[in-house]
């Protein structure tokens, strides 16, 4: 079944006034793009967290947010000296003026003044973390495979007007033959020359041979059924994605051959297609 890459999950719970959140989203990209914020007690977890998020997640642009709230202690305010400090000497560059007001500024602005409780946390608090992760986890999962099932419905619609596309061009193709059989014997008798008839037979049958397509629809056939296959594997994006460049392939020579007006129809709606199977497979986990 598809998954999309995209998604949102997020868990809470309390534990004895202490309160443990974790947000995660997520968007397309190529391969897993895991980025994680902890605050300052939970760091040291950091790296057993994004293991047991990369087991789950396997690819996207993934973003964690996690929040600690106590109801025991009021958190303290840390003053980040360093940046304040920072601050002032860029405030007083651009306008300078009274210490005080400037210090009224600068308290004012991002990390200067720090709630977080400082000093980490005992090793039961790692379980704690891996468990709200995992309810969030769940809703990130439950999320990826909503909107899977409606990527799926129309990855495989435009892969039907592939396939009845192909259907078509195999009806019309012995008339193709034909028409270019007649088109060589009305250039000949234009020329009013005599002609060997075994080398027409010949030169007709490596002609025919040079614009056949019966191999390409053979192919585009097994590509097809190749991409309803793997549809069904979870993270089968990436596959979809070569196939995609598979059916192409073929639909392109189908249509560099054809030199038929129909054929060449058929082509263009057939890449029409292809063109959206190609965006949506991007979204695909």
């Amino acid at each position: 079944m598809v998954h999309s890459m995209t998604g949102y999950g997020r868990a809470e719970k309390t534990f004895d006034q202490e309160t443990l959140s974790v947000e995660i989203k997520s968007l397309n990209s190529k391969n897993l793009d895991l980025s994680v914020r902890l605050p300052q007690a939970l760091r040291i977890y950091e790296l057993n967290l994004r293991k047991h998020l990369s087991s789950t997640v396997i690819r996207g642009k993934v973003e964690v947010f996690v929040q600690y709230t106590s109801q025991k202690l009021a958190p303290q305010a840390q003053l980040n000296s360093a940046v304040i400090e920072e601050y002032l000497n860029q405030i007083n560059a651009i306008a300078p003026g009274d210490r005080l007001d400037q210090l009224a500024m600068a308290l004012r602005l991002p990390d200067a003044v720090s709630q977080e409780k400082e000093t980490a946390m005992d090793a039961e608090w790692e379980q704690r973390l891996l468990e709200v992760s995992s309810e969030a986890l769940q809703g990130l999962e439950a999320f990826r495979i909503q909107e899977g099932a409606e990527l799926q419905v129309d990855l495989l619609s435009n892969l039907q007007t592939i396939e009845e596309g192909l259907e078509r061009i195999s009806e019309l193709d012995p008339e193709r033959g034909k028409l270019q059989q007649e088109k060589l014997k009305e250039a000949l008798s234009a020329l009013e020359q005599k002609v060997d008839e075994n080398r027409f037979e010949q030169e007709l049958i490596y002609y025919l041979e040079k614009f056949d397509i019966n191999e390409e629809r053979v192919r585009l056939k097994n590509h097809i059924a190749y991409f309803r296959t793997t549809i069904q594997e979870k993270a089968s994006g990436k596959k979809l994605g070569f196939i995609a460049q598979e059916l192409g392939r073929e639909i392109n020579t189908i249509g560099s051959k054809a030199n038929h007006a129909n054929i060449q129809r058929e082509v263009v709606q057939m890449k029409d297609a292809l063109e959206k199977i190609k965006e949506q497979a991007l979204n695909v986990l």
